[in-house]
């Protein structure tokens, strides 16, 4: 886990205009036991989901849509657009925190408040409140908006979701566990499927081992190059695995062990639109 993982700004108007494996895995069995008593969330199986095409040309365009660049076979979008017509399209949610500035269109109590009573936020980036995973209802509750969106997204034609800040619990102080995410990650797991969408894991390499039971198609990576992580999410997803990069160094990385397997993109932080003055699109 990297708490200081650079991780785009996913606002989509603002930007159109380290834990081991094993200590990961006895936090999820240990939080499971203890953070409620309601059966952790079963997901359904897949049933006629088309997973996205391999190694295959990737752009991430979360931060507003655009002509897709020669050679892009798979593209991932904010759910708010229309996918890129022809494409495999990927629909992204903010599933785990709220969009920058967007508290209000959550219900109070499902933001995450720390003994004090104060929101706890995101520190890196713009405004994003964190959501309270920690109850069983709760859970239930932030469920029923995503999959709502999820609903949206595949009525529009898109063919995989792309759930982000899985990893939260990472940035919760302490608050949060990988048990009540993956119980999370589980109840949008089985909508997506009962759509026939696909559904990618996005970053917490350190769940990629239960990714099957997660019920967890395909993965998103960002800086697994620069984290020397992409490794991980390989033995677990294989060949269906996204990489996107921030820095030259970490596409470099990516580029130099994986061109050959991995969907690999650098994109710049706020994930602009070619218009839009810094925009970087890069591939290996």
């Amino acid at each position: 886990m990297h708490s200081d993982r650079r991780r785009p700004y996913r606002a989509l108007g603002a930007a159109a205009a380290a834990a081991t494996l094993l200590l990961a895995a006895a936090q999820a069995n240990s939080s499971s036991a203890s953070a409620d008593t309601e059966p952790v969330a079963e997901p359904r199986a897949a049933q006629d989901v088309t997973l996205p095409p391999a190694h295959a040309g990737f752009d991430y365009q979360i931060g507003g849509p655009y002509t897709p660049p020669e050679g892009v076979r798979v593209v991932s979008r904010d759910h708010s657009v229309q996918p890129a017509e022809g494409l495999y399209n990927i629909c992204y949610v903010n599933a785990f925190q709220t969009q920058p500035g967007a508290e209000d269109s959550w219900d109070s109590d499902l933001l995450l408040r720390d003994k004090t009573g104060d929101v706890v936020y995101d520190g890196e980036w713009k405004g994003e409140a964190l959501l309270d995973i920690r109850t069983p209802d709760k859970r239930k509750r932030i469920a029923k908006k995503i999959n709502a969106w999820i609903d949206s997204c595949a009525a529009k034609g898109f063919q995989a979701v792309e759930p982000d800040n899985y990893d939260s619990y990472d940035r919760s102080k302490g608050l949060l566990t990988t048990g009540q995410a993956q119980d999370l990650i589980r109840r949008l797991s089985g909508h997506a499927h009962s759509k026939g969408l696909a559904i990618g894991q996005k970053n917490a390499a350190e769940l990629a081992t239960s990714r099957k039971d997660n019920g967890l198609d395909f993965a998103i990576a960002e800086q697994c190059g620069e984290w020397k992580e992409c490794g991980t999410y390989t033995k677990a997803f294989g060949d269906e695995v996204f990489v996107i990069e921030y820095t030259a160094d970490g596409l470099a990385t990516a580029c130099e062990g994986w061109s050959d397997q991995l969907s690999i993109v650098r994109r710049d932080l706020d994930v602009r639109t070619p218009s839009g003055d810094g925009y970087v699109r890069e591939t290996c």
